[in-house]
């Protein structure tokens, strides 16, 4: 879920990064002038922004009742399988059957359930991600702008904190 907004954010700055790059060189070959570099981290806004802790408490409250009711099946799911294997030997093969499969389609039920809750928190939290990162998107293209950066880019290996502009993006998506 998050490779997946990040990819997506990743994709659009580097997008925006070949075009500056490209408009940068037909300029500079035009005119000598050093570039101005920029750098982010896509993960603190995603952490770190108003908007980010809104999404995240908008995420728990739309998903709590679904967590509730999949941690009180995974302890029916747990009791029946206790209760099982508890009494097992105890049952005759017609009732041990029976037991045997009603367990099973409890456990199915189960994982089927878990998988279909992740995918759906999965899939709202992409979607919440997106929204972010297309606010944040507006603001470091007008930041770039006003700012006369060439290329702004992210998830950097190491960056020099005086060309991080985080806490300006951050910043500007809290107002």
């Amino acid at each position: 879920m998050l490779k997946t907004a990040s990819a997506t954010l990743g994709k659009l700055f580097a997008v925006m990064a070949l075009g500056w790059l490209v408009l940068g060189t037909a300029h500079a070959q035009s005119a000598p002038q050093s570039s101005r570099i920029a750098w982010l981290s896509p993960e603190r806004i995603y952490n770190e922004s108003k908007l980010a802790k809104l999404a995240g408490d908008k995420l728990k409250e739309e998903f709590s009742p679904r967590e509730k009711a999949m941690n009180e099946l995974g302890a029916r799911l747990k009791t029946a399988t206790e209760k099982y294997t508890k009494e097992e030997a105890t049952l005759g093969e017609v009732d041990r059957a029976r037991r045997q499969r009603e367990v099973v389609e409890l456990d199915k039920d189960f994982q089927r359930r878990q998988r279909e809750f992740r995918e759906d928190l999965s899939q709202r939290t992409n979607e919440e991600r997106a929204a972010i990162a297309e606010k944040a998107t507006r603001i470091i293209k007008q930041l770039a702008l006003t700012e006369g950066f060439d290329i702004v880019l992210q998830d950097a290996v190491w960056a020099n904190p005086r060309i991080d502009i985080t806490d300006k993006v951050l910043s500007a998506l809290d107002k």
